[in-house]
């Protein structure tokens, strides 16, 4: 069974204004993270940075060569292949997180699994019932509200209908962290804090 989440992806999908009097009040808009740009900014700012003193240093030093220059080339590559920031979006009952060459796509409405992965970087793993899984960076959760409405509003649901069988506690736990964060945002903004 096919199911079609992007209204782009289907010919049958009426124009944005068809669309949005389907859905008043832009509840099934797409929303995506606001830092994606910011962090994709500073991978090539960082990588542009090793390569550049890579190359200065080398060329300083009298040893630089067009197969060094390739090196630092390749090593640079590297660097901004492993800080290229995962692009995530969310819909009503879908999040999606794209990295350079593939892209994830969960259902929120069917999720089975969300559970925390610790280590070196925090991942919040889902899993529905289709089989279909993403790793997502709870910051981006926590820097991106409506990421995490649209990701709560389909956990709530597949709570409901009861596929969530495991993970209330890790989202719960996260729901009260982004609710903190939130509020000393609006002290520090009020100036209260």
């Amino acid at each position: 069974m096919e199911h079609r989440d992007n209204a782009r992806d289907d010919p049958r999908a009426g124009t944005r204004a068809e669309t949005a009097a389907v859905r008043p009040n832009g509840s099934g808009a797409v929303v995506s993270d606001q830092h994606w740009a910011a962090d994709l900014r500073t991978a090539v700012g960082c990588a542009a940075g090793l390569l550049g003193m890579l190359v200065c240093v080398d060329w300083a030093a009298g040893s630089l060569s067009w197969w060094r220059c390739a090196l630092w080339l390749a090593l640079a590559l590297v660097l901004f292949l492993v800080l290229f920031p995962a692009r995530v979006c969310a819909g009503d009952g879908w999040l999606a997180s794209r990295r350079l060459l593939r892209g994830h796509r969960v259902r929120t409405d069917l999720l089975v699994v969300a559970r925390p992965l610790g280590g070196v970087s925090q991942r919040l793993v889902l899993r529905d019932s289709l089989g279909a899984r993403v790793e997502i960076d709870p910051e981006v959760l926590v820097g991106n509200p409506g990421l995490w409405y649209r990701l709560d509003e389909g956990a709530r649901r597949s709570e409901a209908a009861g596929t969530l069988r495991s993970g209330n506690t890790a989202l719960r736990r996260l729901a009260a962290r982004i609710d903190r964060e939130t509020a000393l945002a609006v002290f520090r903004t009020s100036g209260l804090r």
